[in-house]
């Protein structure tokens, strides 16, 4: 008969941003332990989470293992059984052990040989002897960004047990009866208030909330239902999901009662409203107030210290200006709203008090007067300080607006916004407020009354920080600075991947401290969005791009050692962001592939990604990519030297075989097109109309040519014919990718 499961892990509070991959792993730990102790399932997994508790319930669980039949081997065949064919010594003490009768052993195939066997049937445990071993097992699967010693062990064998914060308790029930577990506290952390923590059948609610009685006691439960029911009782809001929507619904009701609404642009910005629910366990809400006077710092200090330091949420009016109050989510009773909003209103105060004499002071020094003083703030070790660094963006960013992007009108705006990129690093506000940092050196560059173009593009230059195309900025936001904006952000993650890769700080599985992942992608996503963004179609490669930013570092004598991973990193992020975009993982394959990497400029292959899918499934375009796959590897064996050679000499007159004339002819007839189409960088529709056309003719080349025939003078003429083919299609993608592997 099946059961309900139902396990709580009550501990101290977990951070809010560990609570979403938790939920998951606990979800999906449960199910494996339950899987390899052959327990069944019946029913969906269901977790849920707090920042005090991980939940699990299952309302179907076997209520025994499964049976499970266990393959014994014992002597091979060999020495069990004599000439005679009849038991030797060691088939009578192998079957004498299992005890069962030598005919009820069978013979088995093994690597090793045959040898004799015998299958042991084994009725599976009760449910409730197997749990506390799946419950042991769960609670080591998971996996934290950090995890504590906390002076507990399990008896599992494995010893000491890690985990996120200190367990408290565990609620472990199966069919309403508790399942015997024990986490063991050592002798050294042994007090009155430190205990083996028992599983029971009791949670705890709320902290400081509560109806009657003491705040936070223990509450008996029976079954899940009755267990959610009574954490309502208590002020605990089980489901993740109930708690955002509770948030979002008061924050907008709170904030019409105050006339404005809640700075959704900047919320979600700022994921705010994504991470304050795991934050809270009973959401309740309340009004602050700022006066009037810090209105009129920069939106963006008040916005940064409400909403990054203090986890607030500013109100606006209907214009969307700031309004003098701001809506915090509080874990705590809303009778008391006055005096929270108090304290909060206090706590706010102190930091803009701050911000304001900052803003201040900062505003005595100029930008320009600020750069000096970069000396003093190393970039890194290997690459000197922010001074350095502004000087080669100044120098990169002129170039990449004049010749990358063919605008030399905006080459001084690039230049000047570039060496004053970092200034705002050695101000006040930025060392307190470390997120303002760009955005602080646009406002003061505005306040100076430099130039559009050059505030807006300080201002937004750390930008864009994500993939998606619709993030910041837009076109509009950057106005007049949109191009200058573009070339200072190219040159900035420029200069940052490749110095860092030159010096060896390339990322490591997940360990990225230099953010480089995040850098290739904003590098990536401007150079692939250019027309979008900038009105520009300039198509600069990557390899002309990074050849140029190689130059100071080469000069200040770091070799170039990290260049090819830094390639490789290149062609791994690129498909990544594409990929994201939603394109076909194979078409991905296919245009950025390997040996496109250092020619290939991103804004090109995007395009042809989104002619590739029109071709794709066209039996010609089929024909030739199925067979573009053995060009290649016939191509592989004429040297690049031998190829080069050949084209000096022009066409081969040795090929006369009507299929290699009928291929010569494709190519001499539809490469100009293709060519044509790659140099415009427009229109990719009729390069791959055209590539596909070419697939009649190489399958008559294979079905009727012999490539490597003893003639050397004609197999190197065939070769040629090969790798010119291949040259030509590899420059609009390596079209074998998009057939899969059982079709080529």
């Amino acid at each position: 008969m099946d059961r309900e499961l139902l396990i709580e892990i009550g501990c101290e509070e977990l951070p809010a941003s560990w609570l979403p991959g938790l939920t998951r792993q606990i979800g999906d730990a449960v199910r494996t332990r339950l899987g390899v102790a052959r327990l069944s399932l019946d029913s969906a997994i269901d977790t849920f989470s707090t920042p005090r508790r991980l939940t699990v319930c299952i309302a179907k669980v076997g209520a025994r293992q499964s049976d499970f039949e266990e393959l014994i081997t014992g002597p091979p065949v060999s020495a069990a059984v004599d000439a005679s064919g009849q038991p030797t010594g060691a088939a009578l003490g192998f079957a004498r052990k299992q005890g069962v009768e030598v005919s009820a052993l069978e013979q088995v195939e093994t690597p090793k040989g045959r040898y004799l066997g015998f299958r042991k049937k084994l009725r599976g445990k009760p449910a409730v002897d197997v749990l506390p071993d799946v419950l042991a097992s769960v609670l080591r699967d998971l996996n934290f960004p950090k995890a504590m010693h906390w002076d507990a062990w399990l008896d599992d064998g494995h010893g000491e047990l890690l985990f996120g914060r200190p367990i408290r308790w565990i609620l472990f029930l199966y069919g309403g009866r508790v399942v015997p577990f024990e986490i063991r506290r050592t002798e050294i952390a042994q007090s009155p208030q430190v205990q083996d923590v028992r599983s029971a059948a009791v949670t705890y609610g709320h902290r400081f909330l509560t109806t009657s009685g003491r705040a936070g006691r223990a509450i008996k439960v029976r079954s899940f239902d009755d267990y959610r029911a009574r954490l309502l009782e208590n002020f605990v809001v089980l489901d993740r999901n109930e708690r955002h929507d509770r948030i979002t619904r008061e924050l907008e009701a709170k904030a019409r009662k105050l006339n404005g609404r809640v700075a959704s642009s900047l919320v979600s910005r700022s994921a705010l409203l994504e991470e304050v629910p795991d934050l809270i366990e009973y959401p309740s809400i309340i009004a602050g107030f700022v006066q009037e006077e810090f209105l009129k710092l920069p939106q963006e200090v008040l916005t940064t210290t409400l909403v990054h330091h203090q986890h607030y949420f500013p109100v606006v009016d209907e214009s969307g200006h700031l309004k003098n109050a701001f809506l915090a989510v509080t874990n705590t009773d809303s009778a008391n709203e006055k005096i929270v909003g108090r304290n909060a209103e206090r706590v706010v105060t102190a930091r803009l008090r701050d911000a304001r004499f900052f803003w201040e002071a900062d505003r005595r020094t100029k930008l320009e007067d600020r750069v000096d003083r970069l000396d003093t703030i190393l970039f890194h070790r290997k690459l000197g300080t922010y001074r350095a660094k502004a000087e080669r963006l100044a120098s990169l960013a002129a170039w990449v607006a004049a010749e990358a992007f063919g605008s030399p009108t905006v080459l001084d705006d690039a230049q000047r916004a570039g060496r004053l990129a970092k200034a705002d690093l050695a101000t006040d506000m930025v060392r307190e407020f470390t997120e303002l940092q760009g955005t602080m050196g646009g406002i003061y560059a505005r306040a100076e009354g430099q130039p559009e173009a050059v505030w807006k593009t300080i201002y937004y230059h750390y930008l864009p920080i994500a993939i998606e195309p619709e993030v910041p900025p837009s076109r509009v936001e950057l106005g007049a600075a949109a191009i200058p904006w573009a070339a200072v952000s190219v040159a900035d993650k420029l200069d940052t991947l490749v110095g860092m890769f030159l010096a060896g700080e390339k990322p490591t599985g997940p360990r990225d401290p230099f953010g480089l992942r995040r850098q290739a992608h904003g590098l990536l996503r401007v150079l692939m969005d250019l027309p979008e963004l900038t009105g520009l179609r300039s198509r600069p490669t990557l390899q002309t791009l990074v050849s140029r930013a190689i130059e100071p570092f080469s000069q200040a004598g770091l070799g170039i050692e990290g260049l090819p991973l830094l390639w490789t990193f290149l062609l791994e992020r690129y498909r990544y962001l594409l990929e994201q975009r939603g394109f076909d993982v194979r078409n991905v394959r296919a245009v950025v592939h390997e040996d496109s990497v250092p020619h290939l400029n991103p804004l090109s292959a995007r395009l042809e990604l989104e002619a590739l899918p029109e071709f794709t499934e066209s039996p010609d375009f089929r024909q030739l990519a199925i067979a573009f796959k053995r060009v290649r590897n016939i191509a592989r064996e004429l040297p690049d030297v031998d190829f080069a050679e050949g084209d000096r000499q022009g066409p081969p007159v040795i090929l006369t075989e009507p299929a290699e004339q009928a291929l010569m002819a494709e190519i001499d007839r539809r490469a100009p097109i293709i060519e044509q189409v790659l140099n415009a960088g427009e229109n990719y529709r009729t390069a791959f109309a055209e590539a596909a056309k070419f697939g009649p003719a190489v399958d008559r080349f294979f079905t009727e040519v012999f490539v490597m025939v003893e003639d050397p003078a004609l197999r190197k003429a065939r070769l040629r014919l090969m790798k010119r083919l291949e040259r030509l299609i590899l420059r609009l993608a390596d079209i074998s990718e998009i057939v899969p592997e059982k079709e080529s």
